[in-house]
């Protein structure tokens, strides 16, 4: 399904390289990376360990700093865009701390940046209705599953109502059941809020189920060898796994990561 265009990208990286200095020499993470996401857009990044998926993401997010090329969100530096809250963040663990409740977890953020208390509250509420969580936000941590804590990760994101969602292999160590769940949980999320995702992911199931761009890597130094863009619509069952659409693309992406090995 290919989205209307927006005049400009929300995340434009032109011939992206990132080299990291270590002790033992430079590791080429990134290189020559080219990807425009539009606004709307689920995107997702799939190739094997160590391909640079996440670290194209934190660079995004102005968590790690490209070595070249240029990179811009929202039109900004990533560095602006960061300091514009353009985005929220969704990492491979919940990460919520146990001894603040769900509610006060997803508060946290709003707390650092100055929101009202009647607000926090608002919009707190907001968001656990969001990923169906109302009624849970007086529970810890420890009280809820693995799958409920990712979802409250979400809200967390969510709360400050940045128009990007950046996942990191969100569901990775879920079940299948609850994965597959939280996926058609997902899409209903994206498509209430319109928001620009970016999602990482090992699963090749996930990224066709999900993504409306399915962007393969290769691995280190990680490089794009294809960009597909889904004709699957937006409404997905999850039985659409079983179409011949789907098939043909989990086909297609197979063959990038394969491709992607030619580079070795």
């Amino acid at each position: 399904m290919t989205l209307p265009r927006s005049e400009e990208p929300v995340v434009s990286a032109k011939g992206l390289d990132l080299t990291f200095q270590t002790n033992d020499g430079p590791v080429h993470a990134l290189k020559g990376v080219d990807l425009d996401i539009e606004k709307g857009e689920f995107v997702s990044f799939i190739g094997p360990s160590g391909c640079g998926k996440t670290t194209f993401l934190r660079c995004i997010a102005a968590l790690e700093q490209p070595t070249g090329g240029t990179l811009s969100v929202n039109g900004m530096t990533p560095e602006a865009a960061r300091q514009a809250r353009a985005y929220g963040y969704v990492f491979q663990a919940a990460g919520l701390y146990p001894w603040r409740t769900i509610a006060a977890n997803i508060r946290l953020p709003l707390e650092i940046m100055g929101f009202s208390r009647a607000e926090q509250t608002e919009r707190v509420a907001r968001v656990l209705d969001l990923v169906d969580l109302a009624g849970f936000g007086g529970k810890f941590p420890w009280q809820l599953s693995g799958g409920m804590q990712q979802r409250a990760s979400i809200a967390r994101a969510l709360s400050f109502d940045a128009d990007i969602l950046l996942m990191d292999e969100p569901f990775g160590a879920l079940d299948e059941i609850v994965r597959d769940h939280l996926n058609e949980e997902l899409l209903k999320l994206w498509s209430r809020t319109g928001k620009t995702i970016g999602f990482v992911t090992h699963s090749i199931p996930e990224a066709v189920y999900l993504s409306t761009k399915i962007v393969v890597m290769s691995p280190r130094p990680g490089r794009i060898t294809d960009i597909i863009d889904s004709p699957l619509p937006r409404e997905r069952p999850l039985d659409i796994r079983d179409s011949a659409d789907f098939l043909a693309i989990a086909h297609r992406v197979r063959d990038g990561l394969r491709a992607g090995h030619a580079y070795d």
